[in-house]
């Protein structure tokens, strides 16, 4: 391969990798491959001070082997899909700031957490997420999603955008065509939305087009098959007809499409990632994302260099989209290392508590006051679970009813995120005996066992209150006495304030972004 060619395929190339500094195997990608991207995981992050070396260690590497500095991306949307670690400000999850029903909320929030990345070296959000989540069995995005709304979702997307942009980095809204209408999480299979184009353009398309109209400078693709939308039944990330002829053509985006990542099942299981690379490519995909395997973006770059040498793939498209990267690397990439860039994390972090706090939603308060917690509460619930693998690994290391039993020196117990109808019934006379009763739930629309549980809970106590840690759907249908609050993440912050409301009840603010 010659090194023009490397380096043209390095710069539309975005890869992961493991561990938390610069190694000789990422050393030796850069500087044979002419890989220009990257994207970080919370395994990249140990703290603050080794995160902003790593940046600048992977600038240092993109200058010297490519001539440019490098995209450094990351899934830092808020609530369930946060990648910094607790030294840093993580905003809560999209459905959490609808539930303010503030958009100068969900600005400020995209701005803290713009300024934060800036500063850390990282300078490419993929957010806002613009999914509608109409389908309330979708396992994926749920309260990633701003609501159910079409025209509050735009709004709302539309603010968290904006800041971003304001506080200095890119962003990427996600998941075109949209991916709030599926039951099947396309990192675990390949999702299928069956819809006229009238109905999507009524739909999905609202918040893109608003997003398209306010320049938005990236979208992510959705490995999603949309018959209306192209005949040939493939995901809209390898499909020209809906990248270039809808998304370009018809919608007038004229910033950087960029892929979700290419080794996700949906590409790999049924296509393979390679082959969905060289599609994605062809379709008019700018940035295609390799996130975990250093030896995927090998064989990319060599697939994709002698693909260009053979003319398999068009130079002035190649050229134009390398500009395009390159003219927004001018105006967003910083490669200085500068201490007059502070970022206030103490401020922003009591900040995005303070939303948590208020985004808590009350769905079914069949009273003023709650049940009285104390020593004899009898706390339930499941880990939080890895729903889908846009969540991180090490995810499950706390959970609710041992943070809960300690906090009121009560009985906490673990329940699976299935419970058996047997372990239920084992606990009948422990519910029986506790002077309350606390679940929380964790997608238990989806997971129907966590619904026994609850009603076991409320056929033998009287005094029940139901925390659903994730989507809402959870509180729909619960019995009469029991008290039901969306809480929208599971996360140890999440613990903090439940904590802190459980021992002293304040009014409960938010407003349920949407229909049950």
């Amino acid at each position: 391969m010659n090194e023009l060619s490397r380096l043209k395929i390095g710069q539309r190339l975005v890869v992961g990798f493991p561990g938390t500094e610069v190694d000789e195997e990422i050393e030796e990608l850069v500087h044979k491959y002419k890989i220009g991207n990257f994207i970080l995981f919370k395994h990249n992050i140990q703290n603050v001070n080794q995160l902003k070396r790593l940046c600048i260690q992977l600038q240092e590497l993109a200058i010297k082997h490519t001539g440019n500095p490098a995209f450094i991306t990351i899934d830092q949307e808020g609530g369930m899909v946060t990648r910094l670690g607790e030294d840093c400000v993580n905003i809560p999850g999209a459905m959490a700031l609808a539930a303010l029903n503030n958009e100068e909320d969900i600005y400020q929030a995209g701005k803290m957490t713009g300024e934060q990345l800036k500063a850390l070296g990282i300078n490419f959000n993929l957010a806002p997420v613009a999914d509608i989540n109409s389908n309330m069995d979708n396992p994926v995005i749920g309260v990633r999603s701003y609501g159910d709304d079409p025209t509050w979702v735009a709004k709302r997307s539309l603010a968290m955008m904006k800041g971003l942009r304001d506080g200095g980095v890119l962003t990427s809204a996600k998941h075109f065509p949209g991916h709030g209408d599926t039951n099947i999480d396309s990192h675990l299979g390949l999702p299928r939305v069956e819809k006229t184009f009238e109905e999507i353009q009524q739909c999905e398309l609202i918040p893109f087009q608003a997003l398209v109209d306010a320049k938005v400078p990236a979208i992510t693709t959705s490995h999603i098959i949309y018959p209306a939308l192209d005949e040939d039944m493939i995901p809209a990330t390898m499909s020209r007809r809906i990248i270039t002829d809808l998304l370009k053509e018809t919608m007038g985006f004229e910033g950087l499409v960029i892929s979700d990542c290419m080794e996700m099942s949906a590409i790999q299981k049924y296509y393979g990632t390679i082959e969905g690379i060289k599609k994605a490519i062809s379709a008019g995909v700018d940035l295609v994302f390799v996130s975990h395997t250093m030896e995927l973006a090998r064989e990319a770059s060599n697939t994709l260099s002698k693909m260009l040498e053979d003319g398999e793939l068009s130079v002035s498209e190649m050229d134009a989209s390398i500009l395009k990267i390159q003219n927004y690397k001018r105006r967003y990439v910083q490669v200085e290392e500068s201490d007059a860039i502070l970022f206030q994390a103490e401020d922003a972090i009591r900040d995005s508590k303070e939303m948590l706090k208020r985004s808590l939603t009350p769905i079914q308060m069949p009273s003023l006051e709650i049940p009285n917690i104390d020593s004899d509460t009898l706390f339930l619930g499941c880990i939080p679970f890895r729903a889908t693998n846009i969540l991180n690994k090490e995810e499950g290391g706390f959970h609710f009813a041992e943070y809960m039993a300690k906090y009121f020196h009560a009985t906490g117990i673990l329940t699976e995120p299935m419970p058996s109808k047997e372990e239920v019934d084992e606990l009948r006379s422990l519910i029986n005996k506790a002077s309350s009763v606390v679940i929380a739930t964790y997608n238990a629309h989806l997971y129907k066992e966590q619904l026994y549980l609850v009603q076991t809970a409320a056929e033998e106590n009287k005094n029940i209150i139901v925390f659903a840690m994730r989507n809402p759907y959870d509180l729909k249908n619960l019995p009469p006495h029991a008290f039901g609050i969306a809480v929208y993440e599971y996360t140890r912050k999440s613990l903090e304030v439940l904590s802190k409301y459980l021992e002293h009840p304040f009014e409960l603010t938010g407003i349920l972004p949407i229909k049950m």
